[in-house]
């Protein structure tokens, strides 16, 4: 299936998503929920066929499985990475932390674990698009007013929602839409022990299950992320069977 765009309207300012997948319901399905919100798509059954698309004609934003014929779904982001910018989510059926942790250190933007919902992809999307070009609307009805969060300043993190930008010591540090999400929730009430599930919450819709557990691992890679611009980083404290606080002292 090769460069198949949707029948909507292509008007100038529409947003281009480009989905990646050898699964052709998965395919349909994305792109229909995506075209409904006013998205444009773009749809390929292999990464081999992608790659020359994406590079020669790159969309605002792209999403990979991983297991595809041809080219799997980390070849093709390594090899768009040569050339692009080009903001990538995995929605894969690989779901073993190593590989997300690969997807994530070869320059992917977010990593789905399928089975997913759709409701998580979109506000996904939106929120990489909107790291990305803040001043634009993304996809939703001109009518819908979204949320505004207040940028979070404590001590030496400073967060920007509208932009997903997070410094440490004024020096920048690039989390996933899930991990900003969590350390949002812990940064917006210093000292106050938050529960997995209480960050669950905050980082995923209501109808998406996810291992408690889930949130130790996005700690774990956000406290290394940290440490990469300070090494003596220690402001997100775990408290055993409690959850977790972020103290900045």
């Amino acid at each position: 299936m090769a460069d198949n765009k949707s029948e909507t309207p292509h008007r100038n300012d529409a947003v281009e998503i480009a989905l990646v997948d050898d699964d052709r319901n998965i395919l349909t399905t994305v792109s229909i929920a995506l075209q409904a919100e006013g998205f444009v798509t773009r749809l390929y059954s292999d990464g081999e066929t992608a790659l020359k698309a994406l590079l020669e004609n790159p969309p605002d934003l792209a999403v990979f499985d991983i297991k595809m014929p041809k080219m799997d779904g980390m070849e093709l982001l390594r090899r768009v990475r040569e050339q692009s910018a080009l903001p990538v989510i995995f929605l894969t059926s690989k779901d073993d932390e190593a590989d997300e942790e690969a997807g994530l250190e070869l320059g992917a933007d977010d990593y789905i674990a399928k089975p997913f919902s759709l409701r998580l992809l979109l506000a996904r999307i939106r929120a990489i698009l909107r790291r990305a070009d803040p001043g634009r609307a993304f996809g939703a009805d001109p009518g819908e007013i979204e949320p505004v969060h207040p940028s979070i300043d404590r001590g030496r993190l400073y967060m920007d929602p509208a932009r997903h930008h997070v410094t440490w010591n004024d020096r920048p540090v690039s989390l996933t839409v899930t991990e900003f999400l969590i350390l949002e929730a812990l940064a917006a009430r210093p000292g106050v022990i938050k529960s997995r599930n209480q960050l669950l919450d905050a980082a995923y819709p209501d109808d998406v299950f996810v291992d408690d557990r889930t949130v130790d691992s996005h700690i774990k890679r956000m406290r290394r992320k940290f440490r990469v611009v300070d090494p003596e980083f220690s402001a997100i404290d775990t408290l055993y069977g409690a959850g977790y606080s972020f103290n900045d002292v």
